[in-house]
């Protein structure tokens, strides 16, 4: 059994060297969950990052891997590695709440492509993260556990809607972690829990097609402590799908060997608002200014520019109520009184609506997403702060713009990429004076993942990030 100092240091270490560890049997499977558990058991009660843990399960499936490096048996490319999924998405055999009350004690048979593919690469699930009712949130509250907490100070809010994936990496009690972006749910949390968030391009992770289709802004994504660790993980998750029609049909690059590929010449463009009428903190502004500054420092070409296409948050709220519409509808009226304030408020936009609203909607949005992939013809990134604020106390919420359920005063600047389909990693680029992490938004081309991976690479070495621990931890 390992000490309390050696279950931290091997709980940070980054994943791609525990993989190394693991294949050498510098290190052993159960030694690595056993210091994974015990750090969730003195660290998530302060958190509430789990809404489920599988402790069992990863315990006998620690040992089975134990096993496996004895045998010859091929290996994945996360053999014994702990991951935690996100409470939004399927897992058999184990519970998932969808932060709602209403699904409180489902248990699904049947899990996704994506969680398949985690499992065959060798990874183990550790348990359920944390997330607001239906990931309709910037910040992860909700009736059936409560508010996920900031590792960096437990009075403020981990994010959301990946709050307890954010929160859990952050913390040292999940080596690698699952989240979902369908407005800035991965980078938000990412941001402001000081972790790396990928959203990669609309469609190279394969999602859970339900009855209704699936969502066509949301994507599936990495939360991880570096760079390397993101590119190790999308490897796993990404490539084309049978099942999901909306998946990108070509094979994917190697995004791990791609890290280590040098970056050309690069014309970055930067937008310290994206041109909305916003307020972004003036610490916020700052520390993403100096963090433009160290790409040009690099001798890349950086100008002042960005996009018009307008606010887009109206176009967000209208899309994305449609599509909780059809699934959630008969909830407003069977389960009113379980559901959180904007879940309901969602709802009833959606009953709000009319076939030509939703039409306009479409119509906008392929506007916008022709004005990105112009604006892309000129630049290879695009830069801005990945949120307006540094994290708020838990129980603040912002102004509501749009439709008025979603806090976009905070977070104004990610939904305009899940409309567009751009990739766009929250990368850690500073603290506050309150020392709380902010974070840099870079952007790139539709099915470019590979600059963004880079450049956050290249940022992540001129200015690293991954060796300053929460308090809490």
């Amino acid at each position: 059994m390992t000490s309390g100092s050696e279950a931290r240091a091997l709980c940070f270490t980054p994943a791609y060297k525990l993989v190394e560890m693991i294949r050498s049997k510098k290190l052993s499977p159960v030694e690595l969950m056993e210091a994974v558990l015990k750090r969730i058991s003195e660290i998530n009660p302060k958190l509430n990052a789990y809404l489920t843990l599988a402790e069992d399960g990863a315990v006998k499936s620690a040992r089975e891997a134990e096993k496996a490096l004895n045998t010859g048996a091929a290996l994945g490319l996360l053999h014994g590695i702990p991951v935690s999924i996100k409470d939004l998405i399927m897992t058999r055999g184990l519970r998932t709440t969808q932060g709602s009350l209403i699904y409180k004690d489902f248990v699904p048979d049947k899990e996704g492509t994506m969680v398949q593919r985690l499992r065959s690469a060798g990874a183990i699930i550790l348990g359920k993260t944390n997330t607001p009712e239906f990931g309709l949130c910037c910040c992860t509250e909700n009736r059936l556990a409560g508010a996920c907490y900031n590792p960096w100070n437990t009075e403020r809010n981990s994010g959301g809607s990946s709050g307890g994936a954010a929160a859990g990496v952050a913390a040292g009690i999940s080596p690698l972690a699952q989240g979902t972006d369908g407005g800035g749910s991965t980078r938000i949390p990412a941001s402001w829990c000081g972790v790396y968030g990928l959203k990669a391009s609309y469609g190279r992770v394969p999602k859970d097609v339900q009855p209704w289709g699936v969502s066509h802004v949301s994507c599936l994504d990495p939360m991880t402590r570096n760079v390397r660790d993101a590119a190790l993980m999308l490897n796993v998750m990404a490539g084309p799908d049978g099942l999901d029609y909306t998946c990108i049909r070509t094979a994917p690059p190697d995004f791990l060997k791609a890290v280590d590929g040098r970056l050309e010449k690069l014309k970055i463009a930067w937008s310290p608002d994206l041109g909305y009428s916003v307020m972004v903190a003036p610490e916020v502004k700052a520390a993403v200014e100096a963090a433009v500054r160290i790409f040009a420092e690099m001798g890349y070409d950086v100008a002042e520019a960005a996009p018009d296409t307008g606010e887009p948050f109206d176009l967000w709220d209208v899309l994305l109520a449609a599509q909780y519409d059809l699934y959630l509808d008969s909830a407003l009226d069977e389960h009113r009184d379980e559901l959180m304030d904007y879940t309901r408020l969602a709802l009833e936009c959606a009953r709000g609506l009319s076939g030509m609203e939703v039409a306009r909607t479409w119509t906008q949005i392929e506007r916008i997403r022709g004005m990105m992939r112009s604006f892309f013809e000129k630049y290879d990134l695009l830069m801005t702060p990945a949120t307006a604020i540094t994290a708020p106390p838990v129980g603040k919420r912002g102004r509501g713009r749009g439709r008025g359920f979603i806090d976009w005063d905070f977070i104004p600047f990610t939904s305009v990429f899940n409309l567009t389909g751009n990739p766009a990693a929250s990368v850690p680029c500073g603290f506050s004076a309150e020392g709380l992490p902010i974070g840099l938004q870079i952007v790139g081309r539709l099915g470019d993942e590979v600059t963004v991976l880079r450049a956050s690479a290249a940022f992540e070495e001129a200015q690293p990030w991954a060796d300053k621990y929460p308090p809490v931890s």
